[in-house]
């Protein structure tokens, strides 16, 4: 069955960086749309970035970010190594939360930022402090 487990969480300063990765086995990270999603305590999932690759190299992706941390996160993936990675930079307190990524089964025409997702991840906590 398809795995996926997050690492890379921790306790971070404001203003702070942190880059969590997400292995993902008998599922191929490089065909159909991946996200990372983050819950708050005593909030609502939110979706904070979206891949999808559309040619033949990691490079060649579209990408998706919501408002609360466009500028500040980068997703990408590493086809060779199956991985999804999510590089967030000026890290705020209100980061804080647990983050999930999670794998479409099969094609979307779609906006990645739209689809079901099939598979999660375990969770990885980020705590950020002012």
């Amino acid at each position: 069955q398809v795995q996926l487990v997050e690492s890379g969480g921790g306790s971070v300063q404001a203003g702070g960086s942190l880059t969590l990765s997400c292995a993902a086995s008998r599922y191929t990270i490089s065909r159909n749309c991946m996200g990372w999603f983050r819950q708050a305590p005593g909030k609502e999932r939110e979706g904070i970035a979206f891949i999808i690759r559309y040619g033949t190299t990691d490079y060649a992706v579209s990408t998706g970010y919501a408002d609360s941390v466009k500028g500040r996160f980068t997703i990408s993936q590493d086809g060779a190594k199956n991985t999804l990675y999510l590089q967030m930079n000026s890290l705020k307190p209100e980061d804080t939360a647990i983050y999930y990524c999670a794998a479409k089964a099969g094609r979307y025409s779609g906006s990645c930022q739209n689809a079901e997702y099939n598979y999660w991840g375990q969770g990885t906590q980020v705590t950020v402090s002012s």
